[in-house]
């Protein structure tokens, strides 16, 4: 690929992303709409108030407006990126284009139906060596941004994460009763399985999240510290290399 970074870490840079979204023009992480439309459309309805997370210059809020959601919300981190989206998408009334962090919405509670991310935390967790130990560091920035999420929900809103983050180790982060939201998932795409997870605000977890809950606590608080094995830190593409 013609924008990979040197290290991994530029993944987590405002910089890299800044300067490559003034040479590229289009990219998308995980697969273009059509191949997990089928699932959006049992999920997400025509009318529904929607926030995309860092949307990048990817075709999904363009290919989803095309298709009939008409009210959406695109949010990156990055000023460079939401400049040349918004400008590109000038002509689609109701889409609207702002830089943001996700751990900081400037939204008010309750402000959306639908709230979606394709592979943006998946970028968070670039550094992560092995998905059993997560950085506190990395723990505490997904924390931030799914309480941000939680809030700007409205009840019975969904937030629809999609990833290569197998259930088993995805779970670990989005299965917390405090975010106040129920969690399933789904899968699309041939030969590399990717993930689609729905976490329904005011929905309880079920008793095989809650009890995964309670487990990771109780795993939190006897766990000694441990000493991280030895790894190359920076493997060329991340989405090849982690399975968190």
């Amino acid at each position: 690929m013609e924008h990979l970074p040197d290290k991994n870490s530029s993944y987590k840079d405002v910089a890299y992303w800044d300067e490559r979204y003034t040479t590229e023009q289009h990219y998308d992480w995980l697969g273009g709409f059509s191949k997990f439309q089928h699932l959006l459309e049992k999920i997400i309805k025509k009318e529904d108030s929607i926030l995309i997370l860092g949307c990048g210059n990817s075709g999904l809020s363009g290919d989803m407006y095309n298709a009939g959601y008409h009210a959406i919300t695109n949010i990156d981190y990055s000023s460079v990126c939401i400049g040349l989206m918004s400008a590109r998408y000038s002509s689609h009334p109701g889409m609207t284009w702002h830089q943001m962090d996700v751990r900081q919405l400037s939204f008010p509670d309750a402000s959306f139906d639908v709230i979606l991310e394709k592979a943006t935390l998946d970028a968070i967790m670039v550094e992560e060596k092995s998905p059993w130990e997560v950085t506190p560091e990395t723990l505490c920035f997904i924390h931030q941004a799914l309480t941000e999420i939680s809030r700007c929900l409205r009840p019975g809103g969904r937030f629809v994460s999609i990833t290569f983050a197998q259930p088993f180790f995805r779970k670990r982060l989005y299965a917390r009763t405090e975010y106040n939201w129920s969690v399933r998932h789904d899968s699309y795409g041939e030969g590399f399985e990717y993930f689609v997870y729905v976490m329904t605000k005011g929905e309880q977890l079920s008793p095989e999240d809650a009890a995964l809950e309670n487990k990771l606590l109780e795993e939190f608080k006897s766990q000694p510290t441990s000493i991280p094995t030895h790894q190359d830190e920076d493997d060329n593409d991340f989405l090849s290399n982690i399975n968190l």
